[in-house]
């Protein structure tokens, strides 16, 4: 059992039970799918982390297989705000349902179940789930179909068409009053032939007269079940964004934290300097055109740290702004071109990021990359911008999961149009209003260094 944080709410109680009870056969892994890991974390991390930045949740349960309980062990380094049980489930869905149930104190509690390995789940969800039971006893999550659904006979022919219009697919969370599904469960107890897939069909079969409200879900929030959808979830989370406030009132505070930036002559990284050092870091800046610092270079790399380490400072955050864009069809491209957009985009993080490693595990710190909209897809005329745009952020979600154990963050800063003297060398000219300012990345960069995510790709919107 751990404990983090305390409940929020004086009025109904509001419980998330996480159903973590699968072994991982389907998707072709000895590990339990819920602890496999993806964009830096567990799956099953993500989702708890929904929860618990819920406002309206007080307490999480996790259900989780008896036979791998002790390897939640990791929640203990997490701080999260508010209290966490782990308990053990059952042999079924049903079994685990009615043991969450047992441990949850007071008839009048809103409990939401939700499958561990669904954490696209969104907060909009959860509130309207929420919501929904003071006006109805039981609810649940549906998407409209956009497959067309058959009935087949035993022969395995149609036996029946149902109108598509109707038809919902069903998701989680299932979201109850307590005192109603454990109604549902004492009735369907009796029945020797019980069987149900979820907790809403226990209430519709055994208590015919209880309304299930439905929530619109996502097609986002999905179950990882099979192989495929562990290759979609890391899709998914590599294009999802964290987005964190471009103000640049407020900023966190540095105070005692030194900070080292590659590319802080100018752009973007000049005003990471800046505001760094308002919030009242040390910053160590180094770039080509200021120190001679060739980030490509891995001997000019070590002597830049080397010179910090010398003035006897820890490195609590590494920034890497270094960057260069060069604009034709990748016929007309010059090797060079070529060469130095891979070295100076791609390569030179990397070099970095492996100079950098000690310094960040004895602080506890992280590293900030920086992509661009461009890694999203390839565009004709950045082919390589947006390859090694695109790697970065795979290079950010890799770095995050092997460091993760050493304590060390790693993040990716995906800024739109930016007025910088590189975007203005490709572009000339462009509507002010139509441009981030370097300050407002910079900001957002200050955020993410002080937050407690990992392995995010983080975005700077106008």
């Amino acid at each position: 059992m751990l404990h983090s944080g305390a409940p929020r709410s004086s009025g109904t109680r509001v419980v998330a039970v996480l159903l973590a009870g699968g072994i991982g056969s389907r998707v072709g892994h000895s590990t339990p799918k819920q602890l496999l890991k993806v964009a830096g974390k567990p799956i099953m991390m993500h989702t708890l982390e929904v929860f618990a930045a819920s406002p309206r949740i007080d307490e999480v349960l996790i259900m989780m297989n008896p036979g791998v309980i002790a390897e939640l062990d990791f929640l203990r380094e997490h701080n999260l705000p508010i209290p966490v049980r782990v308990l053990p489930g059952g042999a079924t869905r049903n079994e685990t349902t009615q043991l969450a149930l047992a441990a949850i104190e007071g008839d009048e509690t809103k409990v939401l179940f939700h499958d561990a390995v669904r954490p696209f789940v969104d907060h909009r969800i959860i509130d309207e789930c929420i919501d929904a039971l003071d006006r109805f006893d039981a609810v649940d999550t549906a998407i409209p179909s956009a497959d067309t659904i058959v009935e087949i006979d035993v022969d395995g022919c149609i036996a029946a068409m149902p109108t598509r219009g109707v038809l919902r697919r069903g998701q989680t969370p299932q979201a109850f009053r307590t005192e109603v599904l454990k109604s549902a469960y004492e009735v369907a107890n009796l029945d020797p032939d019980f069987a149900a897939t979820d907790d809403c069909g226990v209430v519709f079969n055994y208590l015919p007269d209880v309304k299930i409200h439905v929530v619109e879900g996502t097609p986002e929030n999905m179950k990882i079940t099979d192989p495929i959808d562990l290759h979609i979830a890391d899709k998914l989370f590599q294009l999802q964004s964290a987005t964190l406030s471009h103000s640049v009132d407020d900023l966190p505070c540095f105070v005692g934290k030194n900070i080292v930036v590659f590319g802080g002559a100018y752009g973007i990284g000049q005003s990471i300097v800046e505001l760094a050092r308002a919030a009242g870091a040390t910053v160590h800046s180094f770039s080509r055109s200021e120190t001679g610092t060739d980030v490509t270079s891995r001997k000019a790399v070590r002597s830049a740290l080397a010179s910090v380490r010398e003035c006897g400072q820890q490195i609590d955050h590494v920034v890497v702004t270094a960057g260069v864009l060069n604009i034709s069809d990748l016929n007309d491209a010059p090797r060079k071109h070529i060469n130095g957009t891979v070295k100076t985009n791609l390569i030179a993080p990397a070099i970095i990021a492996k100079e950098v490693h000690a310094d960040l595990r004895a602080s506890g710190g992280s590293l900030v990359l920086f992509t661009s909209s461009s890694y999203t897809r390839g565009r004709a005329g950045y082919s390589m911008y947006s390859a090694t745009k695109a790697g970065v952020v795979n290079l950010t979600q890799a770095l995050a999961e092997e460091w993760e154990d050493d304590g060390v963050r790693v993040n990716s800063i995906n800024p739109q149009r930016t007025d910088t003297p590189m975007r203005k060398a490709a572009f000339g000219m462009e509507p002010p209003h139509s441009l981030l300012t370097p300050e407002a990345v910079a900001a957002v960069s200050l955020r993410t260094m002080a937050s407690e995510i990992t392995g995010q790709t983080v975005s700077v919107r106008i």
